[in-house]
């Protein structure tokens, strides 16, 4: 089994940044992609961003295209997003997501990520 925990989230004013962690821990031999994905209220989960396993390729949502910046740490079991700034409609839970299989690309489909960390709450106040 793979266990995927988020950390970092918090309640910041507009304008404001944080930093997400992710650390994978258990059978995670092998390549495997990462992203982060976030759900708002009354609405579906996003991807946000995501990493190919070497860490020089990644993808971002439009929305966060130059504000967001996901990186891996150098033992590849860590994933961060760096927010910056922050604004109210990046309110949501976002969560790690991790595709432990062959593939070392960037995974932009939610259906292919296999393992999901429970989530961590972002608040954005105007």
């Amino acid at each position: 089994q793979v266990q995927l925990v988020e950390s970092g989230g918090g309640l910041v004013q507009a304008g404001g940044s944080l930093r997400l962690t992710c650390v994978a821990s258990g059978r995670t031999f092998g390549t495997y992609s990462m992203g982060w994905v976030r759900q708002a209220p009354r609405k579906e989960r996003e991807l946000v961003a995501a990493i190919d396993w070497s860490g020089d390729k990644t993808y971002y949502k439009g929305s966060v295209k130059g504000r967001f910046t996901v990186s891996r740490g150098d033992a590849k079991n860590m994933m961060f997003l760096e927010m910056n700034p922050l604004i109210p409609e990046d309110t949501a839970v976002y969560y790690c997501a991790a595709d432990l299989g062959l593939f070392q690309g960037v995974r932009l489909e939610l259906d292919d990520y296999n393992y999901w960390g429970q989530g961590t709450q972002v608040t954005v106040s105007s």
